[in-house]
């Protein structure tokens, strides 16, 4: 038995049926480079199988404390069943990517079963029309509960599934594996005890390492490495209410020697810096063409991965945040480059000087009971739709590998993100790079965006942009100045989320005109450096 972190464990009690927390992945293969040149159900099946020991995640499942007077654990399921947790469905035709994505948007709608391992794998045939891709392809729409695994651990998931090689799967060999029995009661409610009587220990360590980190903020705010200038609430957007049961997801892909190509544009971005400017510019136009785009610039939460090199194959989430306004209230692509490069280091050295580690390791003391109470209040009473939000959407960078991947012989052509959404954030922007690609994809609720092709456009419209402006002669003057920047946290950097730009009138990404030069107000509220 494992006892889940109270970070795992806000996952658990935040699941309802309208806001399920799982996260996911849709890889698209090609089956001609699997023996035979094809790839039958029971191939999958059978190669899944011969890696269920290559990740515990695969057979544990959840048992929860009576009451929820503590945190939950994980056992190996007794009853495991694998065909429950693999599924086989197909497009009709013609088999194109709308249809996709709409399937896509219903399969990530339906929660997972919290009596069983928390993952489901959906085999999808039929994508025999989508433009770039081999036809006969298929995709696989993976869901895995947010309690056990966070982007980069799910990394490691996804690796023991995939060869790097197409080769045939040794089905021979199965490791000795058994169940464990549900633990009794009174074996459950002395362990809660025991976490009790030494959670003022743990609480008084974590304390101890906070008081270094808030007077090195201090320290570094007085001595101008970090400015708190602008430090403040999200602005009230449409994605920021009470959100439904039902998803939309699309996606947008481009290569990633052109988002390299702009970042080398302005000194010291990064392709983190070009990707959230990408979002920005995204939703700058999408609000706009919805009358929503507010005044001040939109605020994303980025996940920060704080696992450490021995902690590659640990459960659950070893994540941090920091948060990042994104200048969507600049209509000028570079100039709004130059925000986001400045916004981003200001945000990593407030997160490094405070130390990410360390807000995490504070999930842990908040009461179970009261945990799993609040979560379900707040979205009973609809509180989201009574505060401004502290970020507008999230953005989170998966970095994937750079050799191509095989399952059960196929080989992986394409490889895109879902996210969960809740009550006061109804966007995510998953980033995932593979091979030569980056892809944004994103998951929303279907009430606040019911046109996910427009966004999908306005993405794609605002990376056109970026990629045909030079910076002005004002952008380079501004850019002359140094900023001092803080190494960044290692690991999974997460992207923020962008706002909206000019209306978008097609479905298709049409390309946009070029805006005559002209020199953009100087945004309030900008960090100094």
């Amino acid at each position: 038995m494992e006892q889940l972190s109270g970070q795992d464990a806000s996952f658990v009690y935040l699941d309802t049926p309208n806001t399920p927390m799982h996260i996911g992945s849709v890889g698209i293969y090609d089956p001609s480079t699997a023996p035979g040149g094809f790839v039958r159900f029971k191939d999958i099946l059978a190669h899944i199988e011969s890696r269920l020991d290559k990740a515990r995640s695969f057979r544990q499942k959840l048992v929860r404390v009576p009451f929820d007077l503590d945190h939950p654990y994980w056992i190996d399921d007794p009853n495991f069943d694998l065909e429950f947790h693999v599924r086989h469905i197909a497009l009709p035709q013609p088999g194109d990517w709308r249809q996709l994505c709409i399937q896509v948007a219903r399969l990530h709608a339906r929660g997972l079963d919290l009596s069983k391992p928390l993952w489901e794998f959906n085999i999808v045939e039929g994508l025999d029309n989508i433009e770039g891709l081999p036809k006969g392809c298929f995709a696989l729409v993976a869901k895995v509960h947010h309690a056990a695994i966070d982007g980069m651990s799910g990394v490691e998931l996804s690796a023991a599934v995939h060869d790097i090689e197409p080769v045939p799967v040794d089905r021979t060999k199965k490791a000795k594996w058994k169940g464990e029995n549900e633990p009794a009661v009174t074996e459950m409610l002395m362990r809660t005890w025991l976490n009790s009587v030494t959670q003022p220990v743990k609480f008084a360590k974590t304390l101890a390492q906070t008081v270094p980190g808030a007077a090195r903020l201090i320290r570094e705010v007085a001595g101008g490495d970090v400015s708190l200038k602008g430090a403040r609430m999200a602005p009230q957007t449409l994605l920021n209410g009470k959100v439904g049961p039902h998803r939309v997801w699309d996606g947008v892909v481009f290569q990633l020697s052109d988002i390299r190509a702009i970042k080398d544009r302005i000194e010291g971005a990064t392709v983190n810096d070009v990707v959230l400017t990408i979002i920005g510019g995204g939703l700058r136009k999408y609000l706009l063409s919805r009358k929503n785009l507010p005044k001040e610039s939109l605020q994303v939460m980025a996940p920060i991965s704080v696992r450490a090199e021995g902690e590659k194959e640990a459960l659950g989430n070893l994540v941090s945040a920091m948060l990042v306004q994104i200048g969507t209230q600049i209509e000028d692509p570079m100039e709004r480059l130059a925000w986001v490069r400045k916004e981003a280091v200001n945000s990593k050295a407030m997160t490094n000087a405070v130390g990410a580690r360390t807000l995490t390791d504070y999930s842990q003391f908040i009461p179970s009971g009261l945990a799993g109470l609040g979560a379900r209040l707040y979205t009973r009473l609809g509180v989201s739709n009574l505060h401004s939000p502290v970020f507008n959407c999230v953005a989170t960078n998966v970095p994937g590998p750079r050799v191509p991947l095989y399952f059960a012989g196929a080989k992986m052509v394409r490889m895109m993100g879902t996210g969960p959404v809740f009550d006061g954030m109804g966007l995510i922007n998953t980033i995932y790079s593979y091979g030569p690609e980056i892809a944004i994809s994103f998951t929303s609720d279907r009430d606040m965006i019911p046109d996910p092709a427009n966004y999908a456009a306005a993405l794609r419209e605002s990376f056109d942009e970026l990629l045909r402006a030079m910076p002005t002669a004002e952008v380079k003057a501004k850019e002359a100045a140094p900023v001092k920047a803080k190494p960044a946290t290692k690991a999974k950097a997460v992207s923020a989320k962008p706002a909206a730009a000019k209306p978008v009138k097609k479905a298709a990404g049409p390309k946009a005109k070029v805006p005559k030069a002209k020199t953009p107000a100087k945004p309030k509220g900008k960090a100094k450096k």
